[in-house]
């Protein structure tokens, strides 16, 4: 069953992401980051290329032809999805396809709208079984 983890009153999301993935890359997962439109995973993508002075996150988006030897596939929909190892959402709504994924990982700001959609969201995934783990940024 696909395990799911919150974070919560992330301040900078696409260095979440950024944080998430390094970690993620050096443990040897493979990540898909499902993003709100082009606009947001165009820059999510400079962010990653761009992770460290001396490193990069390689990354490339759902329509490169390199996405299939890339550890990190930004996407925008469920089409193509490649891997089945981590998901991050960056939408308002849950991905239809999460379950395929062994783990789930929300971001959720510090606006209100965004917190709204979250609740939403948690309520989801906990009404249908899924072990839902919260990590509070603001207590780190």
């Amino acid at each position: 069953m696909t395990r799911v983890e919150f974070f919560f009153n992330v301040p900078d999301k696409l260095a979440k992401v950024s944080e998430i993935c390094s970690k993620a890359l050096a443990q040897g997962h493979q990540i898909t980051v499902i993003s709100r439109d082009d606009d947001l995973s165009s820059n999510l993508q400079q962010r990653l290329w761009q992770h460290a002075a001396t490193s990069f996150l390689p990354s490339a988006t759902h329509e490169d032809a390199i996405r299939q030897d890339t550890p990190i596939v930004l996407a925008i929909d469920g089409e193509a999805l490649l891997q089945d190892d981590i998901l991050i959402n960056l939408q308002t709504a849950h991905p239809p396809f999460f379950g395929r994924f062994r783990l789930l990982v929300e971001l959720v700001g510090t606006d209100d709208d965004d917190k709204v959609a979250a609740r939403v969201r948690f309520r989801f995934y906990r009404d249908r079984g899924y072990e839902v783990k919260s990590i509070d940024m603001a207590l780190s």
